[in-house]
């Protein structure tokens, strides 16, 4: 089994990438946008990724209700099929360390100049821009903190 890890600020590409090798790849496709639990949820959904996206028996997850602000249904994913999880906080130390128990792990961090993401992110979701200042500090605080880890390819777009 091979595990894709894509980390990035917001509007850095993960999304477009990520679909982008699922399609090369049949690979599953798995976004945190589906289940960080709220605005504040960065490093919840982190810790996610390593405890349950890649559980090695169950993997899956709860998607998150955004307008219900509240969990919803569970998805379930194909336990020894080859993934790719997307997301603001999907490479940390114990997500790269439950990958490599599945089998082979790439890590790749994507960046760009902070005025084109915000571009970016805006213009796909206008009801993101409340949110960005505190968005963009959980993500300061991941690639900061003891969660970032050496990637493969850190690549700016």
């Amino acid at each position: 089994m091979i595990t894709i890890l894509i980390d990035g600020a917001s509007g850095s590409g993960k999304t477009t990438l990520g679909r982008e090798l699922a399609e090369l790849t049949g690979f599953q496709l798995v976004h945190l946008d589906d289940f960080y639990p709220g605005w504040a949820g960065l490093a919840a959904a982190s810790t996610m990724v390593a405890t349950d996206v890649l559980d090695p028996v169950r993997p899956g997850f709860t998607r998150y209700d955004w307008v219900g602000q509240k969990p919803a249904d569970r998805v379930e994913l194909h336990p020894r099929r080859s993934l790719i999880v997307e997301g603001a906080g999907a490479v940390t130390r114990a997500s790269k360390a439950a990958a490599l128990r599945l089998g082979s792990v790439i890590t790749v961090r994507l960046n760009a100049p902070e005025p084109m993401r915000r571009e970016r992110a805006l213009a796909r979701d206008p009801a993101y821009a409340p949110w960005w200042d505190m968005w963009a500090e959980q993500e300061r605080i991941h690639f900061a903190g003891d969660g970032d880890v050496e990637v493969d390819h850190d690549l700016w777009l």
